[in-house]
């Protein structure tokens, strides 16, 4: 793992949809910039995130109409009005922040604003940035043409539009003219604060790690911009669809389905897809990290219309060739791999050719035996330790439901009485060797379960956890620095040197 890129440092895990704040949604404005300035109050230099794109079914963000797209509902009306897109009258009487998020109220309150916003865009910074940005337009388009069919999925729309055949595209966008400029600007807005608050992140010697994850929804501009490179039959509909199989935490596997990748497609034109659209997170973050990375060594092919996972069968993916051509496309690349789940030997030679740096959950390492490959003596420094993510209880929830023989485990592993259990995870987690720490803000805060993000498996209810002003305590911080500079994630010896990608060729 080479030194340029990755540094020893700590971090924290909130999305932004999670920031304080007015208008039922957290947003990349003056909350936002007083995160970084709290994040670094703390001695961490990382601050990692979810997906950026517009959320899908379930409000996940691991779920959306574009992979390349950012969430409108992300953007700040405060920074809006200070840059005369809004009058301040405008925005009305706006609450004053809750601790869960409210999609529905919050789209309620501030679409229509977002909207009148947009439609003050000069033509000409349109124009400019639909030229730099082609996915934009693309996606735009799609939506606009998705809303004209009452929300329905692409394959269901007329042929022509759906082999996007010129002749019915150039109808279509001249018809719905009005809505797709609306979504451009919308897309625009967002990439302008989007640019902003990673360079104010930077000036505070903050790097942002962001999140992708490997498959795409069947029904997005992705698929139906590029249906040649997806396993589908004539209909647009997918055979085949992705999951994992029965393991220790679901007897049925999970049956996630998304359209599978012909990945013989994508090797034939040298992956140029994947190095647009990874080239488009380098574009706002300085790391990502690749959801599922075990898929591009082998991934699990489930039959459409199967029950649950269990059906489906392994089948090679494009292995070390794809990052081999990535990295001819877009240079050296910071990449984090989610190499959690089924692991075998094929999978860790990959992620060691490949040069990548695998994660560690401590809340998978207690219960069984010294072997256990989470537990810190098997951490390396091509590495990235979590106490859990997004997809798992926070720690104090864990700990609270936790077997006696977990427990016990933990206490005789970190020589503890269990008090303090969260502290205990965050300081095992600064002092293990592994490079990158990074601390989900719930358990920063020592939340329970009721501050929990995801429940994988469990399709609504998610995604609604809240920060508030007042969590962001200065005593909090003051410990976490203390330990931060104790296992030396401070900084200052070891910057970040690495160049921005090059933009896909």
């Amino acid at each position: 793992m080479s030194t340029q890129i990755f540094f020893r440092a700590a971090g924290l895990l909130l999305h932004p949809s999670s920031l304080p704040g007015p208008d039922g949604h957290g947003a990349l404005g003056p909350s936002a910039r007083r995160f970084v300035d709290y994040l670094r109050s703390t001695g961490a230099r990382l601050w990692q995130v979810l997906p950026l794109v517009p959320p899908g079914a379930g409000d996940s963000p691991y779920s959306s109409a574009s992979a390349f797209a950012g969430n409108p509902m992300l953007i700040d009306l405060d920074d809006l009005v200070r840059d005369g897109l809004l009058e301040a009258s405008e925005l009305g009487i706006r609450d004053q922040g809750s601790s869960q998020l409210d999609f529905s109220r919050a789209h309620a309150i501030k679409r229509p604003l977002l909207l009148r916003a947009a439609s003050r865009v000069p033509d000409e910074e349109l124009l400019e940035f639909a030229a730099r940005a082609p996915w934009a337009d693309i996606y735009a388009t799609f939506v606009a043409i998705r809303q004209a069919h009452g929300g329905a999925p692409y394959w269901t729309w007329p042929l022509a539009l759906r082999r996007r055949e010129a002749t019915a595209l150039s109808v279509a966008k001249a018809a719905l003219r009005d809505e797709i400029r609306a979504e451009l600007a919308l897309q625009l807005l967002f990439d302008r604060q989007w640019s902003a608050l990673r360079a104010y992140a930077a000036a505070a010697d903050v790097r942002l790690i962001g999140d992708m994850p490997i498959y795409v929804d069947a029904d997005s501009a992705d698929v139906w911009a590029a249906q040649d490179l997806f396993l589908l039959d004539e209909d647009g509909r997918a055979p085949f669809v992705s999951g994992v199989p029965p393991d220790a935490f679901s007897d049925s596997g999970q049956l996630w389905g998304n359209p599978l990748y012909r990945w013989d497609r994508m090797a034939a034109d040298d992956f140029r897809w994947w190095a647009a659209r990874l080239g488009r997170v380098f574009e706002q973050t300085d790391f990502v990290r690749i959801d599922h990375f075990r898929a591009f060594s082998a991934y699990w092919e489930i039959p459409a219309g199967s029950p649950d996972a269990r059906q489906g069968r392994w089948v090679d993916g494009p292995g070390l060739s794809f990052f081999e051509a990535l990295r001819r496309h877009l240079g050296h690349m910071a990449i984090l791999a989610e190499d959690l789940g089924v692991i075998d030997d094929a999978v860790r030679h990959l992620l060691r050719a490949a040069g990548l740096p695998g994660m560690k959950v401590l809340q998978f390492a207690f219960g069984n035996d010294a072997e256990n490959p989470y537990l810190p003596h098997h951490h390396s420094p091509e590495g990235v330790v979590y106490t859990g993510t997004h997809d798992n209880d926070t720690t104090a929830g864990y700990w609270r439901s936790a077997p006696e023989e977990v427990r016990d485990h933990v206490r005789r592993y970190f020589g503890v009485n269990g008090h303090d259990a969260v502290w205990d995870f965050i300081r095992a987690a600064l002092g293990s060797v592994a490079t990158f720490a990074i601390i989900p803000m719930q358990d920063l805060l020592g939340l329970g379960t009721e501050a929990r993000m995801n429940r994988p498996s469990v399709a609504s209810g998610n995604w609604s956890w809240r920060l508030t002003n007042d969590q962001l305590r200065d005593d909090v911080a003051s410990r976490f620095r203390a330990l931060v500079e104790l296992y030396g994630r401070a900084g200052g010896q070891a910057a970040l040197t690495r160049s921005p990608p090059r933009s896909p060729d």
